[in-house]
């Protein structure tokens, strides 16, 4: 039994051929305020709903993540992890027809979740992300997988909006260390006279960002007296199989939500590099244990 609804405010529907060609060129789409005032309380209720039982919890490792830096005296959360698992308004959203009829559009109309999670991004702190491409983290047999990032705040490239690198979604960069380790980010110089500038993505709160899984992003701190909620779902096509099997990826079990199981995988795509074992299970400490590795930093595609 649902004990939670989505408004029926904004209509369903697939992208539109303007929208498609643009996600075609450039690896991504926003949808501006797909989601309306409804669907974010429900979703804001859901996430203080997991702060309290993470605040009850001995070990609440289990469900958050923690900035390293205090507010005001006080540890605040970054990420929640597999939101979907958590609570039943995170696997709701994840199949409202507004969001699972535009995945269609993009990779077609049988796929699965492959996994969710929910980046906090708090006033004053809000960790960087270096810049990286997802598929990396998770070899697939071909490239049809689609980021959907949900918007729960206001995000302005003052409190730390997702940016891209518009039309570098058909290869890879290079993220290896110089001894072969996964880096978790781009270790290559990003000339943006050679790549491109990158690209903000500012929007109002409910606008969903539909993003290839190699176009290459990033986001810096939140500077801002405002907190930038990111919540986002990975959604893979019935036949791209993961071709990695770590510790990490094991966790993440694709839950089919639409159309037929596929019998054959099939393979296509820029060919992926399989990352060597690496033991955390967090994108920000990986990239913190590559910058400290290198040291001054240099070559390693920060956005700073």
């Amino acid at each position: 039994m649902k004990v939670v609804s989505f408004s029926d405010e904004h209509q369903t529907g697939l992208l539109s051929d303007k929208e498609l060609s643009q996600f075609r060129r450039d690896g991504y789409v926003v949808v501006p305020s797909l989601l309306g005032s409804a669907d974010l309380e429900t979703i804001n209720a859901a996430v203080e709903a997991l702060a309290e039982q993470a605040r009850q919890l001995g070990d609440q490792q289990k469900i958050l993540e923690w900035e390293p830096e205090q507010v005001d005296g006080q540890h605040v959360p970054r990420r929640v992890y597999t939101p979907y698992d958590q609570h039943v308004a995170f696997r709701d959203l994840a199949e409202e027809p507004r969001i699972l009829d535009r995945i269609v559009s993009l990779i077609g109309p049988s796929f699965d979740l492959h996994h969710s999670k929910l980046n906090m991004k708090p006033p004053r702190v809000g960790s960087v992300v270096h810049w990286h491409q997802d598929l990396a983290y998770f070899p697939h047999t071909n490239d049809d997988l689609v980021t959907a990032l949900v918007y729960l705040d206001d995000a302005t490239e003052e409190n730390g909006c997702l940016q891209v690198l518009p039309g570098h979604h058909q290869h890879y960069f290079d993220h290896f260390t110089s001894e072969g380790n996964f880096a978790g980010m781009i270790t290559e110089d990003l000339n943006f006279d050679r790549v491109g500038a990158p690209k903000p993505l500012p929007a109002p709160a409910g606008s969903v960002i539909f993003m290839h899984c190699i176009l290459p992003h990033s986001s810096l701190p939140n500077g801002s007296d405002k907190p930038r909620r990111t919540l986002i779902y990975e959604y893979r096509a019935a036949d791209s199989f993961p071709i990695y099997f770590g510790r990490r990826a094991e966790s993440e079990l694709a839950r089919p939500l639409r159309g037929e199981r596929a019998r054959f995988a099939r393979f296509g795509g820029p060919a992926p590099l399989i990352p060597k074992e690496f033991e955390t299970s967090s994108l920000y400490a990986l990239q913190a244990e590559t910058l400290q590795g290198q040291g001054d930093g240099k070559g390693s595609g920060r956005s700073e």
